[in-house]
């Protein structure tokens, strides 16, 4: 009789009936963060407002930024004193900024020029908001800085001039930027305006749910500055997205540095948002209300207002 002793353990009996299989690798965990930095590299952000260095170093450019940011718009606003000439003069020097940085930077009119620098590998710049008072009561000079590639105005009051403002930036292709302005001129300009608003700095808190609403309604994107505590800024989100649906997201720039916008997309990640709903908040929603009013000014048969 054979003796037991020689008979290999049933655990490693080649081929015995019933052998037991070593068990499966745990799954990894999930990784909010890679997924945050794999979603912006893919997806990469448009900022609703870059402002120009403080001092312009010609062995500094181009100016820092966000690593994740492929579009900006940048700020024409000017102090009330300086009007059109201050607004010009900047408007020059932006100009002058991304000439000057041609592998990094290129000029952008329209979403396709937009998603056509993102393709170079270029960080698309697009000229504005302008401030209001820089267009002195005149739809002549609201159509001149349009000529000159401006692609949004800072609307912060509501009057006769406005309204027709408003009328002849949907004609032209113009969109309105609403940041800073009360409750009530929103109100206003949401009841005229055909083409979606933008607040390129938005303080959702400020908002009251029925002003989310009308935003939500019109198409509108609420462009929300990121701060260095990524839960703080995901709260606003979460109040645009509960209010004007996700639709109305987007981001307005870096108030923090270092990390970038990575934090706060794994924070929201975590809050259980889809993939494609930070989509539409990197540059989706943004891009599609640019659209929309380049697509408005294209059908549009509005008459020119007078100067």
């Amino acid at each position: 009789m054979a003796d037991l002793d020689d008979h290999p353990p049933f655990s490693a009996a080649s081929g015995g009936v019933g052998a037991l299989e070593p068990p499966e690798p745990p799954p990894p965990p999930f990784d909010e963060t890679a997924r945050a930095r794999a979603i912006l590299a893919a997806q990469p952000v448009l900022e609703g407002h870059a402002e120009l260095p403080l001092l312009l170093d010609p062995e500094d450019l181009p100016p820092a930024r966000a690593r994740e940011a492929g579009a900006q718009l940048w700020s024409l606003d000017v102090d009330g004193d300086d009007g059109a000439i201050g607004t010009l003069r900047r408007l020059d020097t932006i100009r002058a900024l991304v000439a000057a940085c041609p592998e990094d930077l290129r000029l952008a009119h329209t979403t396709s020029e937009m998603a056509h620098a993102r393709n170079c590998g270029r960080v698309a710049a697009l000229l504005g908001p302008v401030g209001w008072t820089a267009l002195g009561g005149s739809a002549a000079t609201l159509r001149a800085y349009h000529a000159l590639g401006v692609r949004a105005v800072n609307l912060t009051r509501f009057d006769r001039f406005a309204r027709e403002a408003v009328r002849e930036m949907n004609r032209i292709g113009l969109a309105v930027d609403l940041s800073g302005a009360d409750q009530d001129t929103v109100r206003k300009v949401l009841a005229v305006t055909r083409a979606p608003a933008l607040l390129t700095r938005a303080a959702p808190d400020a908002l009251p749910d029925d002003v989310l609403r009308l935003l939500g309604e019109n198409g509108a994107v609420c462009m929300v500055p990121v701060g260095e505590d990524p839960a703080a800024t995901a709260d606003l989100l979460d109040r645009v997205r509960d209010g004007a649906g996700p639709g109305s997201t987007g981001l307005s720039r870096l108030t923090g540095r270092a990390a970038g916008y990575v934090p706060l997309f794994a924070e929201l990640l975590r809050r259980g948002w889809p993939a494609g709903d930070l989509v539409g908040l990197a540059h989706g929603n943004a891009t599609r209300a640019l659209r929309e009013t380049e697509f408005l000014s294209r059908t549009n048969r509005i008459r020119p207002v007078a100067a």
